[in-house]
């Protein structure tokens, strides 16, 4: 999925959490008592206003968000910021009197709110100057269609600039650009970041057509309504002033904050497993493998990650040296896998070298398997949506694999299920879901697993 350019917006929302988390950190600092600032309450009221924020989509604030929105989120961020704060006090200080937390509290509120309302603004301001703007094209032409043209030109502050539309039927206006057809080239060579399509003008069909074309090409896709139209709850409602316009929700992994969250877990987690177990496993593990057959302790082999990228997976060598490791899976009782290797595919230890690959950032704990170039090409000439899968990081562990589809594909149905769970992992994600299939590996890997060999 090629990245747009000259983009720098995604930054905007990291850099006010941060300097939210500095200004609370500061006020701990400069007004609460000594003893308070120290790792543990401060690491407490950080998660918890980060929780909070993640649960109330606190930094969810776009260009065409009222006022009134930004005022209701601060109100319900600080109302339960408030009861986290003094229940650190109720269960960690009790019977404690700290006579300074209120102003401690009241600061940070003002000092937070003071900077999200002047951020708000100055954006605005920002953007009527001509700067950080959206460049848009609509598909079709109707009486809704002209109206959301006559608001992006007369709110400049939203931050949107219309370049034209296309339609079928011939206008003879400056803002008319040509046939729906000739829309798909002239959105790529001009930069077009939004595109809107008014639905009374187009069939499912092209719907269809312009929402891939989107999603391929990482531009935004909203749709204008016909209001005697209902629609699928797949669609999100925004509203600019008074007009409707159906939002087409992203998946999972395309949203930045759930990238961020994923990121972070596994980072923090891959560490945990390189420190905690692999310090310790990998001289004791060099011993045992180097006694039993020649060879070095890791296997290296070029697999298929993101985007389809090559990148070098890193794995305990559990097989003798052989021509055939990077042609054919291993099979059941295969001469080529040794009595060390045979317990360490059976425990799947020999899977832990791949934290360093999550680290790195070309893999993930959790997602689909990287597979083999060589195979992955036939699977692709096989199964359509295979490619699918290159939407996302590859994974230590996944979904198919804790379903029972991991090693040997003995029958094409075995392949097919396999991606069809990579494809519902990747539309359905979730934190909670990256957890359950964590803890489902483990639990295989201490009942044993029939494919793993």
């Amino acid at each position: 999925m090629p990245l747009r350019k000259y983009r720098y917006s995604y930054l905007i929302r990291p850099l006010f959490v941060l300097i939210d988390i500095l200004i609370i950190i500061g006020v701990v600092f400069y007004i609460s008592d000594p003893e308070f600032f120290n790792p543990y309450f401060l690491t407490y009221i950080i998660l918890f206003w980060l929780i909070i924020a993640f649960n109330t989509n606190f930094y969810q604030v776009f260009r065409f968000t009222k006022t009134f929105r930004v005022f209701k989120l601060l109100f319900i961020q600080f109302a339960l910021f408030f009861l986290g704060y003094f229940t650190y006090f109720g269960v960690f200080k009790e019977g404690v009197v700290v006579h300074n937390q209120l102003l401690v509290l009241s600061t940070i509120i003002g000092s937070i709110s003071l900077f999200k309302l002047i951020s708000f603004y100055t954006l605005k301001k920002y953007r009527l100057s001509g700067k950080n703007y959206r460049r848009i094209v609509i598909i079709g032409y109707d009486d809704t269609s002209k109206r959301v043209i006559e608001l992006f030109n007369k709110k400049s502050s939203l931050g949107y600039r219309f370049i034209g539309f296309f339609s079928d039927k011939y206008y003879k206006k400056e803002a008319y650009l040509g046939k729906l057809n000739d829309s798909f080239n002239y959105i790529l060579t001009n930069n077009i970041d939004q595109i809107y399509c008014t639905l009374s003008n187009l069939n499912r069909d092209d719907v269809k057509e312009f929402t891939k074309f989107a999603a391929r090409n990482n531009i935004i896709i909203k749709l204008i309504p016909d209001s005697n139209e209902l629609y699928s709850k797949s669609l999100g409602a925004e509203y600019y002033d008074n007009l409707l316009v159906l939002n087409v929700k992203k998946l999972p992994f395309e949203i930045l904050d759930n990238r961020y969250i994923k990121r972070t877990f596994d980072i923090i987690f891959s560490f945990l497993i390189i420190i905690l177990v692999m310090s310790w496993l990998t001289p004791l593990l060099w011993i045992i493998v180097k006694l039993e057959s020649k060879g070095p302790l890791f296997f290296k082999q070029e697999r298929e990650g993101k985007e389809g990228e090559q990148f070098v997976c890193y794995k305990f060598r559990s097989m003798k040296i052989n021509n055939l490791s990077d042609k054919i899976h291993a099979t059941k009782n295969d001469a080529r896998v040794t009595r060390s290797g045979f317990f360490l595919r059976k425990t799947s230890i020999d899977e832990l070298p791949q934290f360093f690959n999550v680290l790195k950032g070309e893999m993930s704990v959790v997602g689909p398997r990287p597979h083999m170039s060589s195979l992955s090409l036939a699977y692709q000439k096989e199964i359509d949506s295979y490619v699918q899968r290159f939407s996302v990081k590859p994974g230590i562990t996944g979904l198919a694999q804790v379903s029972g589809y991991r090693g040997e594909v003995r029958k094409k149905s075995d392949i097919k299920n396999r991606i069809r769970l990579d494809i519902f992992y990747i539309e359905n994600w979730s934190f909670l879901l990256d957890i359950k299939i964590i803890i489902q590996t483990i639990l295989n890997v201490f009942k044993g697993e029939e494919k793993a060999y």
